[in-house]
């Protein structure tokens, strides 16, 4: 179906966000943390907008809109509205809308909580910008400001060392991606002629059916890895951790580290259900999975343990994505829904813990649920939906997604078994974050713990509750949300019928059920896992992040190694190093292709004419044997009046007089300056340092000559000057047509040779004002020294 075209509404609900950073300072300024609330209204008018959307996409119906942005490259703002991404639309303004209000209250009485409203705001109209981008450029930038806005937040904290690493961390990693996505959209550009995806979309098969597939799939897939923390580039996640908890819970489980699944999702019909697709995204979605349970076993640190299972839910999002089985995708947005609820909230609660009890450590609390009753109720709802139990949406995503991955007629068996082991160990976790700091007796915390305000606890109450009525209301989620979504993934209309409870005792109920009892078994051996695991990593003792450590330390040193090598700090060294590569530019490219330019006829000269060469000759004679560096700078001359007289005997007398004057300044200023700079009066070079240099200097000499006559040979092409001709006199009143080409046709080039001019004589001046003074010391000791022997004398 054909999108319709939409008002520039939409557009303008993709730049709120950013027009609310700009006033985010002002307002938090005048009402503080109370700024929260009418902030807060910019995200809720956002979701508001997109609920519009529901109905039409529910009914397969898809909408553009776009506006000129830079048409002469083929670049519009323009966006892309389908089931997926209204669904991804309404996930970051509608959780955006409660982490608004949940910063208001975790960051009072913070000096930069203006600051951080504005950073949060446009990491929203970042994410929105990517979701809905139709443009695989604008869509491109967008995805390069998350990572940029994204370091901003990680980093909020600047003054901890820890803060700017993870902050620098994560900006390098996705920062790679995000430039292996570009090459990917640029070849994909160049190998369909299309830019817009809905037009990609439009033809499924345009990019499988070019001979770019393998390179475009992987470029893709750098891109998706890195954005959602895939094996081996899972690392930078947990390390972000070091930012504000409302960061952790926007970015880190309902908006940018889903940037990378909501990619695979988008590109599935047009690079999924493929060898390479159904291969190496279940290999490396499963292996996060396993990765990222496992790990998040080992943490005793709230926001690490929701931290490890965001990777681990990352990777399933991926496994499943990778199947191309249509009841496998579905179970895949199905959790992608389940999981932006539960683990916001639970990323919320974990923040209202610290924040209130004054640690997040787990085995330092305890009996918190009298205290905060409020927050141990939302911390129980949403563990029930990552756990994956009735009644919640988790329960219903987990039934699908066995369903999905038990007929898979791939490696069906394997995936199933790498989801089952996932998910029990999810379910550890989710009671571990649930349980542990509000049961049992009451633990000492370096705060006076207590329920929170309703900034802290609005968030994780509504998304555990929107998780709960979502599964009681699953026919309706299904034709709402998943169903369309589902079509934009398969590329064709599909029908979602969902249940809360199963309708049969078949394999995916079997599969919850050992699910559910292998998590409970192996929750009561909590302790021991931890340590298992922890001698584990001990024993493996290096890994992704110190490997990131040294890869970063190992290009720094290459770097110095290799600044030290090329920037001797020598002027010689410099010279040639430039005139070797431009012998190379302009010999090579001949060389290759055979396509040096015939020598030309010699024309018959005049006496004079030829007494003008040999003038020029006897100047480069000069230069050679002349005994000094001043001798050679006044023969240099020779060479540019030689010029000047051969322009002006091929009619271009102002030409020549210019060729003068510069001869003329540059002869008496190097002059003036050589008497100033403390150098040695001649210039003494080993026999091969000479002969390197000629050849140098030779071989780029060469190159230009035939660079030149390359082009003298080729047809002159008489567009430019008749352009001048034409318009020197009627546009710029001048007669002299090269005097107009300088100053008005080209007036802003040489505005730049004189900047440079100018810059060069300042140049020149700080070599003068800094050169070697005469040593006091020295001076006043030879003087006594001579008076001394004067007095001997005598």
């Amino acid at each position: 179906m054909t999108p319709a075209a939409i008002d520039d509404t939409t557009l303008l609900a993709v730049l709120a966000p950013f027009a609310a950073a700009v006033v985010a300072p002002v307002l938090t300024r005048w009402f503080k943390h109370n700024a929260a609330w009418p902030l807060a209204l910019v995200p809720a008018l956002i979701f508001l907008h997109f609920t519009g959307f529901i109905g039409p996409v529910s009914h397969g119906e898809t909408f553009v809109a776009s506006k000129a942005w830079a048409p002469s490259f083929g670049v519009n703002f323009s966006v892309y509205v389908d089931g997926l991404s209204t669904l991804f639309a309404l996930l970051i303004s509608g959780i955006g809308t409660f982490i608004i209000l949940y910063s208001g209250g975790y960051l009072k009485d913070h000096a930069q909580q203006g600051r951080f409203f504005s950073f949060m705001f446009l990491f929203m109209g970042s994410m929105l910008g990517l979701v809905l981008g139709n443009n695989l450029i604008s869509l491109f930038i967008f995805w390069e400001l998350t990572s940029i806005t994204s370091f901003l937040l990680i980093g909020f904290d600047n003054l901890r060392a820890a803060s700017r690493r993870a902050a620098l961390q994560a900006l390098l990693v996705t920062g790679g991606g995000g430039l292996a996505l570009l090459a990917a959209f640029i070849l994909i550009i160049s190998a369909t002629g299309e830019i817009e995806m809905s037009a990609l979309l439009g033809s499924p098969d345009i990019i499988k059916d070019t001979g770019l597939y393998l390179p475009i799939f992987l470029l893709v897939l750098g891109g998706a890895f890195t954005k959602s923390a895939q094996f081996p580039f899972h690392f930078w996640l947990p390390n972000a951790m070091e930012a504000p908890t409302p960061v952790s819970a926007y970015l880190h489980s309902a908006t940018m580290v889903k940037a990378g699944v909501y990619l695979l999702m988008r590109m599935h019909p047009l690079l999924g259900d493929t060898v390479l697709w159904t291969t190496i995204l279940p290999l490396f979605g499963g292996l996060t999975l396993l990765v990222g349970t496992l790990l998040a076993v080992r943490q005793t640190d709230l926001k690490l343990m929701l931290a490890y299972t965001t990777v681990a839910s990352l990777g399933l999002l991926v496994m499943l994505t990778g199947t191309s089985h249509e009841k496998a995708l579905e179970g895949a947005v199905l959790y992608l829904l389940a999981h932006s609820l539960f683990k916001g909230g639970l990323f919320m609660v974990a923040g209202t813990i610290d924040h209130e009890a004054g640690t997040r450590d787990v085995t330092r609390l305890g009996g918190l649920r009298s205290a905060m009753p409020i927050t141990f109720a939302a911390a129980c709802l949403a563990a029930l939906s990552m756990a994956g139990l009735p009644p919640f949406i988790g329960f219903i995503a987990k039934e699908v997604l066995y369903y999905g991955t038990w007929n898979w007629p791939g490696a069906g068996l394997a995936v199933t078994l790498t989801a089952v082991a996932g998910n029990a160990l999810m379910l550890v976790i989710a009671a571990a974050v649930a349980l542990k700091p509000f049961m049992g007796p009451k633990v000492e915390t370096p705060k006076h713990a207590h329920e929170g305000p309703v900034l802290l606890y609005a968030g994780p109450v509504v998304l555990s509750l929107t998780g709960l009525v979502l599964a009681l209301m699953a026919h309706t989620t299904g034709e709402l949300f998943v169903g369309p979504t589902l079509s934009s993934l398969t590329g064709e209309a599909t029908h979602v019928e969902l249940h809360l409870l199963p309708t049969s005792f078949n394999a995916p109920l079997i599969l919850s059920l050992i699910t559910i009892g292998l998590g409970i078994v192996l929750f009561t051996q909590l302790d021991r896992l931890r340590a298992l695991m922890g001698a584990v990593l001990a024993a493996i003792g290096w890994g992704p992040d110190r490997g990131f450590d040294q890869f970063v330390a190992g290009i720094v040193g290459f770097s110095g190694r290799f600044t030290r090598l090329v920037q001797t700090g020598n002027m010689r060294t410099y010279m040639i190093v430039i005139f070797v590569f431009t012998a190379i530019a302009v010999l090579l490219p001949g060389y290759l292709t055979g396509g040096f330019p015939a020598m030309p006829d010699m024309p018959v000269y005049r006496f004079y004419e030829w007494g003008i060469f040999f003038i020029a000759a006897l100047g480069l004679v000069a230069v050679l044997i002349a005994k000094t560096r001043l001798t050679a700078i006044v023969s240099l001359g020779i060479q540019g009046f030689a010029v000047a007289l051969i322009f002006m005997m091929f009619g271009a007398p102002d030409l020549s007089f210019t060729q003068f004057m510069v001869e003329t300044l540059s002869v008496v200023i190097l002059a003036l300056v050589m008497t100033r700079l403390n150098l040695m009066p001649n210039d003494h070079r080993p026999l091969p340092v000479a002969l390197l240099t000629g050849a140098v200097a030779c071989a780029a000499g060469l190159g230009m000559t035939l660079t030149l006559l390359a082009i003298t040979q080729q047809p002159f092409d008489t567009r430019l000057s008749d352009f001048f001709a034409q318009y020197s006199r009627a546009i710029a009143h001048g007669r002299n047509i090269v005097n107009v080409i300088i100053v008005d046709f080209r007036g802003f080039d040489t505005l730049g040779e004189i900047a440079v001019v100018v810059l060069a004589g300042l140049c020149v001046l700080a070599l003068i004002r800094v050169r070697t003074k005469p040593d006091k010391t020295a001076e006043a000791s030879t003087v006594n020294a001579r008076q001394a022997q004067v007095s001997e004398a005598r």
